[in-house]
């Protein structure tokens, strides 16, 4: 069963998403709490993942990030990845108010960007019990400097610099776009799998997805350093799902966060590029995410 729900954030943004409950519940129910990746919206395939973790028993609270889809907030287009972590606490904080809620077992899942803020979360938060990282983003800096090119850097910094010199004389923010079908060209995901990706699921899925975010969220991008946190998540069990071909939020670098990771924790690995977590290695991705949940939530 699914509802559609809407809260409040601490500074007083109004997120909107649903909420999943499981076929003939009794009583409360442990809770996932999950919201998608960098500008993203949960018609982008969500809606299975939180199907898979309903039919096994599991209550689901899945959200738009604020200034993104169903949500309020301004600027529409920006991520704030601290905001988007603290909107993942009060998401937390909302499912313990519902009736169908048990607040003792409530488990975080991420995918991508918001697979780097659930680490973040996890490792600050006690309130979840377990978390599933998905195809996560772990530096930031170290990633952005795979996806530009070195002799571009420069350009790319100085743009922010003018960006920042606009909006202090009452310039609205700069936009670029998500995904461009040149990889070579300006954009904030630039590989040929982002494009298709995007593109493909916006026109079967998500009409309210829109190919652009303000110049400040890459800038944002590249000061976030979720994998500074993953050694803190412990004793919260960690289940971290890396994508082997994956050169958006690159592989060598969710590895490497694994093994700085302490237990309990454990590592699937699929097969396929970043996206085919979502597509064609769905059922691998959310069976290992359900199970992990099932583990530590159900059987608790």
């Amino acid at each position: 069963m699914r509802k559609d729900i809407a809260f409040r954030t601490e500074d007083g943004v109004t997120l909107r998403g649903w909420h999943y409950l499981p076929d003939g519940r009794a009583g409360r129910v442990p809770t996932i709490v999950m919201a998608h990746g960098f500008s993203a919206v949960k018609e982008m395939y969500l809606d299975r993942f939180a199907e898979a973790f309903a039919a096994a028993g599991l209550g689901v609270l899945v959200f738009d990030n604020r200034n993104f889809g169903a949500s309020d907030g301004e600027p529409r287009q920006e991520i704030d990845p601290w905001r988007q972590v603290r909107d993942y606490r009060d998401a937390i904080t909302f499912a313990e108010t519902l009736d169908e809620t048990d607040p003792e077992r409530i488990g975080i899942w991420g995918s991508s960007y918001s697979g780097g803020h659930v680490v973040v979360v996890g490792a600050i938060d006690r309130r979840v019990r377990c978390l599933v990282s998905q195809v996560p983003l772990i530096s930031g800096h170290a990633n952005a400097r795979r996806l530009i090119r070195a002799d571009r850097i420069a350009a790319v910094q100085a743009a922010f610099a003018a960006d920042r010199r606009d909006r202090m004389r009452g310039a609205a923010p700069a936009m670029i776009p998500v995904v461009a079908e040149d990889p070579a060209a300006v954009c904030a995901l630039p590989t040929p799998d982002s494009w298709r990706w995007f593109t493909a699921t916006h026109e079967a899925r998500a009409p309210a997805w829109r190919n652009e975010v303000t110049l400040r969220s890459v800038e944002m991008f590249m000061e976030y350093e979720p994998g500074a946190y993953i050694a803190h998540v412990s004793p919260t069990p960690l289940l971290l799902v890396v994508a082997l071909g994956d050169h958006l939020t690159v592989a060598d670098e969710a590895l490497g966060a694994y093994e700085r990771a302490l237990h309990p924790k454990q590592l699937v690995c699929l097969k396929g590029g970043h996206f085919d977590a979502y597509v064609d290695g769905f059922a691998e991705a959310a069976g290992a995410a359900r199970d992990w949940f099932a583990r530590h939530l159900l059987q608790a």
